[in-house]
């Protein structure tokens, strides 16, 4: 049985944008890679993003909000998604490839309930192009 390089997708609360890059990790990559994500301070999968990832077609019913040691510690790519200075990482090997995807919070959007929602649709649709691509360059080299 092949062993399958393991990809980590990080935010703070791991409850809207490292939670929508598994889903659709899983749904781009998982051919390829084992695919988590993890948050430095947890607390559950945000009702907008399981929303937005719904509507995409996405099963969301098996995500939960999880905590740095609740992921292997053998992990090929670690990839946040936070603002730089909103999230404390890990110490990773140097083994570990470390990405910066910086992608603004939709949790923290506020306004009319459509407004917010379509701005998690947004970042997902974003949070997308950025699998694909990595996806592409993956493919390429």
């Amino acid at each position: 049985m092949m062993i399958k390089p393991k990809i980590l997708f990080m935010c703070v609360a791991n409850s809207c944008r490292s939670q929508m890059a598994e889903v659709l990790g899983r749904h781009y990559l998982g051919h390829e890679f084992d695919v988590y994500s993890a948050g430095s301070k947890p607390t559950q999968p945000n009702p907008h993003a399981l929303k937005a990832l719904n509507s995409c077609g996405y099963n969301t019913s098996t995500l939960f909000s999880k905590s740095f040691d609740q992921i292997p510690d053998d992990i090929d790519y670690a990839i946040s998604l936070c603002q730089e200075q909103e999230l404390t990482c890990p110490t990773f090997p140097t083994t570990v490839t470390r990405l910066a995807w910086p992608t603004p919070d939709p949790a923290s959007v506020s306004g009319q309930e459509n407004e917010i929602q379509d701005f998690f649709t947004e970042t997902l649709r974003s949070i997308e192009q950025r699998i694909i691509q990595f996806q592409q360059q993956l493919s390429d080299s």
